[in-house]
């Protein structure tokens, strides 16, 4: 290879030549604030070169080129590896400074098209110095064959060639006049790059690779796709008109690489991540010699499956409706996740290894497995790999659709059966799991399932989900629900138990209207709804927990009809993962917090008696003591087990940062709801919109139509939300560097592929978290953050909740993970027995340090590699 610094005229001038841009490159893809700035410093050179000062020039980049296959000794082509983005736009700059001066100075314009822009004497596309990939080829050559006024023009190119008329018209005001000629100076002779020659034994594509850390970053698709280019020499401007232009003016580059990986996940590889697409591939073909024919199957391939993919996008263009029904369904519940059998289906079904009827059936199973798995409050963690497995591990000696029934009703898949559901159904709080769109999507079929005459457009109606018994209840419904009570329960507890389970929602497009008045004023509004399960609701006499359990029994036959249950025999959920759910949430409570009895019992959908009992006789659970009554008082039947180390409890809660009040009972200010505790898990209202839509409903319940209309009140509620609280408790107890430096903490925890779950009221806490953000139970966290009381934030690690996860069972990886903390200066973490005392901690204000920072991202870098990695070592 050599390099040389040189400059634009001096590299595209002089005799005929041509600089390709390869078919394996990306298409131009330069903005505006590119633009902007490559028109900033133009300008800033043409003012010298005015001025008459010798300065020095502007240095714009590399162009890295090699010798074209097609190179010819009387006409030198040169494929463009690197610099592609540079040579076009100061290409498209010089075009539009031709056609701005072609009327008052054609000679000039006719000087500047033959040095810069085309090989005079050459035809075709040899006519062009500069020859972009295909997908910009033609408009490229039409701006450099003249000005396209007359045209409707879109695309980059098409903006960047605007971006410099308009700048160049600027640049005339005579209030302040630029010579258009020292700007066409300031690009051909005060714009240096280096120019890197390689020879024809060099590797190109090693040379790609190397060179793209930087600019715009490739994608793996972007990677592969060059990958596959530089080795169709012969036929790559064939194929890549034929299968590759079609494939990617059909998806988005993040469509095209998840093809990519779909099509390594059909041909067999289920441990594959999207991030090593590129590698995986690469690996695959240079196992051997592969030929271009090989390689230009794998595309063709590629191209059809490609038809496929667009019908899970775009459900409508599938032809047949059952099939199409399960699609847009499941586009609907936004199950990417099930893309590999969705996928595996439709392609056996054009190999007609099954029809349509068959593909329909098999894509229940899958709907049902999502749907019962999210009313059961299954955890979602697994899901990737229990999908990307099905290609490989389909059952060959049975039809594909009872394949996969028996496939996903294995053991260790977790698909609940019909007596679960029917007991999820009555007791489990539905509307605090999953995510708003598939809670309605839910409700939605089973009003459907009613099969009314006049069904109503769901696409249409503007409905939300109303609590009929509401979240705020006034002293009506309290004093109704104390003739429900049983011995030892309160109306307050029963009302948290019911609220939210399926049997106390609908939905309803005057959930503003219904607020949260008494039964009988809602039943007049239910009764003249369109929906079925409407008007059912208000041919009820009263709403009280029988009514709701009942109603309840009869949406679980609904939903036992509509979603097919796993096959007998193959193995079924464990019962007790209810208790492991319980065991999860309480490992999570952050410092400074404590539940009741009666707040974890909504949360599992149990009782206050059950949850004790459990407590009582369950070795192990971690923060079991911070379960107190509803009074926050330590309740007379809690015992330490025979297995912990007792010790006074209200000295634990102390030490656990809980405060008390004059009465001895635990500051309510930091008890955690059972909303709170879902949201600790990644639970239903993670994301701002289902907060938004939860805070609406719950306004409108207490306040009435106007105020659920109210966007002030929206943005109040989240200007109020956890983060914004966080943030708010950490500046007022903290130093202005500990805030940014947890700021950048939080953010380089995102990069690596983690989310914060910030939770809690008066005092909040914030967990860095791995895993599905909207899935209860589905991740885990190394350690959570607490801004402090007026003492200065603190950093806990969660040594002993990371026991019950699958990736740090061993005692070793939880010690390695003390050892590589306490390399950060001022950290001194000690492990302590299960029992005696907090997780370790150490302060926020050790963050201030930047190596600090830096040693503490390398950790939680490994952290997410174990976690990553689970199962496959």
């Amino acid at each position: 290879m050599q390099a040389k610094e040189t400059l634009f005229a001096d590299l595209v001038q002089g005799r005929a030549q041509q600089f390709q841009v390869p078919l394996y490159q990306r298409t131009y893809s330069w903005t505006e604030k590119q633009l902007r700035q490559l028109w900033t410093d133009i300008l800033e050179q043409a003012e010298l070169l005015e001025s008459g000062e010798k300065a020095s020039t502007h240095f714009l980049g590399s162009v890295v080129l090699a010798p074209s296959p097609q190179n010819e000794a009387t006409f030198p082509r040169w494929l463009v590896v690197d610099g592609q983005q540079r040579l076009t736009t100061l290409s498209l700059a010089l075009a539009a400074i031709r056609d701005h001066i072609a009327d008052g100075e054609p000679d000039e314009a006719e000087r500047i098209d033959e040095e810069y822009l085309i090989n005079k004497r050459k035809n075709g596309s040899d006519r062009f110095r500069l020859l972009p990939t295909q997908a910009d080829r033609a408009q490229f050559a039409a701006y450099v064959r003249g000005p396209l006024s007359e045209q409707a023009s879109d695309g980059a190119v098409a903006a960047a060639y605007g971006f410099f008329r308009r700048k160049l018209v600027e640049a005339a005001d005579p209030a302040a006049p630029q010579d258009v000629l020292r700007i066409e100076e300031a690009i051909t002779s005060r714009l240096t790059l280096v120019a890197v020659t390689a020879e024809r034994a060099d590797n190109v594509h090693r040379i790609f690779e190397s060179l793209n850390n930087t600019g715009l970053k490739l994608s793996q698709a972007d990677l592969l796709r060059n990958y596959l280019f530089m080795r169709l020499p012969t036929r790559g401007e064939r194929i890549y008109e034929t299968y590759w232009l079609p494939l990617q003016d059909s998806l988005s580059n993040d469509e095209l690489e998840q093809l990519m990986w779909l099509q390594l996940v059909l041909d067999g590889d289920d441990r594959v991540r999207r991030q090593d697409l590129y590698a995986a591939q690469q690996q695959r073909f240079e196992r051997g010699e592969v030929s271009e024919a090989e390689i230009e199957a794998y595309i063709k391939e590629l191209y059809r499956r490609g038809a496929l993919f667009r019908r899970l996008l775009h459900p409508e263009v599938e032809p047949n409706a059952a099939v199409r029904a399960h699609l847009h369904r499941l586009d609907t519940w936004q199950a990417q996740v099930t893309y590999p059998a969705l996928m595996l289906l439709l392609d056996r079904r054009e190999r007609r290894d099954l029809n349509s009827a068959a593909t329909a059936r098999a894509m229940s199973y899958i709907e049902s497995f999502l749907v019962r798995r999210m009313m059961c409050r299954v955890p979602t963690n697994n899901l990737n790999r229990i999908f990307q497995a099905v290609p490989g591990q389909l059952p060959l000696d049975m039809p594909v659709a009872d394949g996969l029934h028996q496939l996903l009703s294995a053991e260790n898949r977790f698909w609940p059966d019909d007596d679960e559901l029917r007991e999820k159904v009555r007791t489990a709080p539905f509307y605090k799991f999953g995510r708003g769109h598939q809670r309605k999507l839910v409700l939605q079929r089973l009003e459907e399932s009613y099969e009314h005459p006049e069904p109503v457009d769901f696409a249409a109606a503007q409905l939300t989900i109303e609590h009929v018994m509401p979240q705020s209840p006034g002293d009506e419904w309290l004093r109704m629900l104390s003739e429900d009570v049983v011995a030892g329960e309160s109306a307050e507890d029963l009302h948290s138990r019911l609220q939210h389970t399926l049997g106390n929602l609908t939905l309803t497009a005057v959930n503003a209207e219904l607020s949260n008045h008494p039964f009988e004023r809602k039943q007049d509004l239910l009764q003249g709804s369109h929906l079925e399960m409407n008007r059912r609701i208000a041919a009820t006499e009263r709403w009280g927990a029988d009514e709701i359990r009942a109603r309840a029994d009869e949406l679980a036959d609904r939903a036992i009809a509509l979603w097919p249950a796993p096959l007998r025999g193959v193995g079924r959920a464990e019962r007790s993962r209810d208790w492991n759910l319980a065991h999860q949430v309480l490992a999570a409570l952050p410092h400074g917090t404590w539940t009741s009895y009666g707040d974890l019992a909504a949360f599992i959908g149990s009782g206050a008696q059950a949850v004790g009992n459990h407590l009582a006789n369950t070795p192990g659970v971690a923060n079991a003591y911070r379960v107190l009554t509803s009074e926050g008082k330590v309740s007379d039947g809690f015992r330490w087990t025979p297995q912990d180390v007792g010790s006074d409890v209200r000295a634990r809660l102390s030490a656990d940062g809980v405060r008390f009040t004059a009465n001895g009972a635990a500051d309510p200010a930091q008890r955690l709801s059972a909303d709170d505790l879902a949201l600790l898990v990644g639970g239903a209202e993670d994301d701002q919109a289902d907060v938004r839509e939860d805070a609406a409903q719950r306004t409108s319940e207490s306040q009435g139509e106007q105020t659920h209309a109210d966007p002030f009140y929206l943005q109040l509620v989240a200007e109020n939300s956890p983060e914004r609280r966080f943030f708010r408790q950490l500046a007022a107890d903290n130093s202005r560097e500990t805030v940014e430096a947890v700021r950048e903490l939080f953010a380089r925890w995102e990069g690596l592929g983690g989310w914060i779950n910030t939770v809690g009221h008066d005092s909040t806490g914030a967990f860095l978290m791995l895993g599905e953000a909207s899935a209860p139970g589905s991740g885990m966290s190394p350690m959570s953050l607490t801004p402090g009381c007026g003492l200065g934030g603190s950093v806990y690690v969660a040594f002993h909740g990371l026991a019950g996860h699958e990736s740090f069972t061993d005692h070793a990886l939880r010690a390695e993970l003390l050892r590589r903390l306490n390399e950060l200066e001022g950290v001194d973490l000690q492990e302590r027995e299960p029992g005696r005392g907090p997780d370790p901690s150490f302060q926020l204000s050790v963050l201030e340090k930047d190596r600090n920072r830096e040693l503490l991202v390398e950790t939680l870098t490994w952290f997410r590699d174990r976690w990553e990695s689970r199962g496959t070592d």
